[in-house]
């Protein structure tokens, strides 16, 4: 386990994306970093594309592309920072992700989401993490295995996550 003791009150948005991109860098094929879209928060994400066999430690998995895409907004007014960690398969229109901001006031700083194409077919309350945003990235890194395969499906649709599943976290 990492462990980071940096001033987060001192974190810069760009420096803070620099270092998610090297860390995601020796797990994905593929990792870049863009500017966020006018419709996203913050002004960064990082986007790390490979093989969901090889993450998930699977070969029967039934895709063989998807994309994790990370993003943190530093200023927020809050004590903390907002961050999106959605894990992406276009193939199948699957999103999964935690989502540290303001949508959810009912479900607190942070919730997961699972949503099929742009619809939106489930939150649940998730974890907050009041730590170093690099720690959050591992933490969620660590638990993303958990949240992609308890996804569940009818006629090949996501539909929610099985609540037995500890993804939550």
């Amino acid at each position: 386990m990492v462990v980071f003791l940096a001033n987060r009150a001192n974190l810069q948005s760009k420096r803070l994306h620099d270092r998610i991109q090297n860390r995601l860098s020796s797990e994905f094929e593929s990792v870049r970093q863009r500017r966020a879209e006018p419709r996203e928060a913050g002004p960064y994400r990082v986007v790390a594309a490979g093989d969901p066999r090889q993450f998930l430690d699977t070969d029967e998995y039934p895709v063989t592309t998807a994309r994790i895409e990370i993003g943190f907004q530093l200023q927020t007014g809050e004590s903390y920072e907002y961050y999106w960690f959605n894990w992406i398969e276009p193939e199948r229109s699957l999103l999964v992700g935690w989502h540290q901001d303001d949508t959810h006031d009912d479900l607190g700083p942070v919730h997961l989401q699972v949503n099929d194409g742009a619809t939106p077919v489930a939150h649940e309350l998730a974890e907050f993490i009041d730590s170093h945003p690099l720690d959050v990235v591992e933490r969620r890194l660590d638990s993303l295995r958990d949240a992609v395969l308890a996804v569940e499906w009818e006629e090949g649709r996501p539909v929610g996550t099985d609540s037995t599943a500890a993804v939550n976290e």
